[in-house]
């Protein structure tokens, strides 16, 4: 037997197992009051005056951008002739940013300048993703009582996984390589500069109309990508670790779903988590090196 067949074989009788137990075991009925989507509703924690509540959201990002600059900021002062396993570690992924995100999307001056920010990107959006697979007391809609003491139920969370914080990232990431593209063409040659050459009369008014609308969905390529990504991934885990069994009411279902669940878990962790920050921070290093280069 191949291995592909190996595979098919041993899905199809996880799946027949699923179905069987769920005809033996029967059903309490559908779980009405069970809202999968409120585990990433943001309820206020502290009302301040006006929209600058605190949430969850505004803690995992004060967290994912603190861990980011003291982590860095600690280790940096602790590198040593002979590195350490860790140092190896920020070594390989000083490396990474440096020459396959930053040097190979722009020329030797831009990246010289922009590394840091590109970086800084990179490193928020890595640590924001993995702290947000780390369990915190957070639910605040699922209360657990202890000693008389109402505690939040214990769930995983990242800021990235609010559309709102992708989507600052991208603003900013938008203004600053347009910026770029206007201080180095021009405001006018960095619009003629979205026409390729060749192209004239009515079709480079089309090119125009259609590389400019281009242009402006890179902000949705960046953060929905980011944000679609992680909420998917979160919301999986939340399903095959017990999330089905409650909304479908089967609660011996669990016992099936949750080892696919922790692979699901450690497979975010281990790749979801690093490969949306790359993606992101290539993506950004791309758009930098296309606003100030002279061919389209």
């Amino acid at each position: 037997m191949t291995r592909k067949a190996k595979i098919l074989t041993g899905l199809g009788v996880y799946l027949l197992g699923i179905v069987l137990l769920v005809i033996v075991a029967g059903s309490n009925g559908k779980n009405e009051t069970f809202q999968p989507q409120n585990e990433f509703k943001l309820e206020p924690w502290i009302n301040l005056p006006g929209p600058m509540d605190i949430n969850k959201a505004v803690v995992y990002v004060i967290a994912a951008a603190a861990l980011t600059v003291f982590g860095m900021i600690y280790i940096a002062r602790r590198m040593q002739d002979r590195p350490n396993r860790v140092q190896t570690l920020v070594e390989t992924l000083f490396n990474v940013m440096r020459d396959n995100i930053t040097r190979n999307n722009m020329d030797a001056r831009m990246a010289a300048k922009w590394f840091p920010f590109i970086a800084t990107l990179f490193l928020f959006i890595w640590i924001s993703n993995l702290i947000g697979y780390i369990p915190f007391p957070t639910n605040t809609e699922h209360a657990v009582s202890i000693f008389g003491l109402e505690i939040p139920a214990f769930a995983i969370y990242a800021a990235t996984a609010n559309l709102s914080v992708p989507l600052v990232l991208a603003l900013v990431v938008f203004i600053a390589f347009t910026y770029e593209g206007v201080r180095a063409k021009g405001p006018i040659g960095y619009l003629k500069g979205l026409i390729p050459k060749g192209v004239t009369g009515g079709m480079a008014v089309f090119i125009f109309i259609l590389e400019l609308f281009s242009n402006i969905l890179r902000l949705i390529s960046l953060s929905v990508r980011l944000f679609a990504n992680i909420l998917a991934g979160h919301l999986i885990i939340l399903f095959m670790a017990g999330g089905i069994a409650v909304l479908l009411g089967i609660a011996a279902i669990g016992f099936l779903t949750l080892p696919l669940g922790v692979i699901l878990f450690v497979f975010e962790v281990g790749l979801v988590a690093t490969l949306q920050a790359f993606i992101f921070a290539t993506l950004a290093s791309i758009y930098f090196g296309g606003a100030v280069a002279h061919d389209h």
